[in-house]
């Protein structure tokens, strides 16, 4: 339940971003750069950390969209659960387990990120792009784990699978075009 009384009880994230479209605007160009644009990391991979990083933070609306999002880039269904269920045994191809650890201790216990774990992340074959990359989308997704649950706000398995999808049609920028004109 929404705890903007001005908006519906059962308000999505895009209600929200109509409702106050300017920083909307800005959070969803960033978005789209760093989710679509250039990256050591496909879309879907992408997508899926931002996934495991609210999964860590129990975050039900941005796992459940970020995972049908991850899903309809490629992503098998089912690997987002077994990754959060044990990272090690999980069907994650053996290049991403090092980010998904590293975001997953980022998000965790930030302050106690070490040499070590970037290390592990350069030792899968990954550049320093890619770890700045990974770092971003899990700071990111902190961020919007934050604001989706001190907002109140929260959806259905069916929005999550209309929302996801229009994600990986529309992009970011697919979501800025329904915000109203400024």
């Amino acid at each position: 339940m929404s705890y903007l009384r001005s908006l519906p009880a059962e308000t999505t994230l895009l209600q929200v971003f109509q409702a106050y479209p300017g920083p909307a605007r800005h959070l969803l160009a960033f978005h789209e750069e760093l989710l679509r644009g250039e990256s050591p990391f496909s879309p879907g991979e992408r997508e899926l950390i931002a996934a495991y990083v609210s999964g860590v933070n129990s975050c039900d609306y941005c796992h459940g969209i970020h995972t049908v999002t991850a899903e309809a880039f490629g992503v098998p269904g089912g690997v987002l659960a077994a990754a959060l269920e044990d990272l090690g045994s999980a069907p994650v191809d053996e290049r991403l387990k090092p980010v998904l650890a590293y975001v997953g201790k980022l998000t965790r216990t930030p302050s106690r990120m070490t040499d070590a774990d970037a290390d592990a992340v350069f030792a899968a074959g990954w550049d320093e792009r890619a770890l700045h990359d990974a770092v971003l989308v899990c700071a990111l997704f902190n961020f919007m784990n934050r604001m989706v649950d001190g907002l109140g706000i929260s959806a259905d398995a069916g929005y999550a699978t209309t929302s996801g999808e229009r994600l990986k049609e529309g992009g970011y920028a697919g979501l800025a075009g329904l915000l109203p004109n400024a």
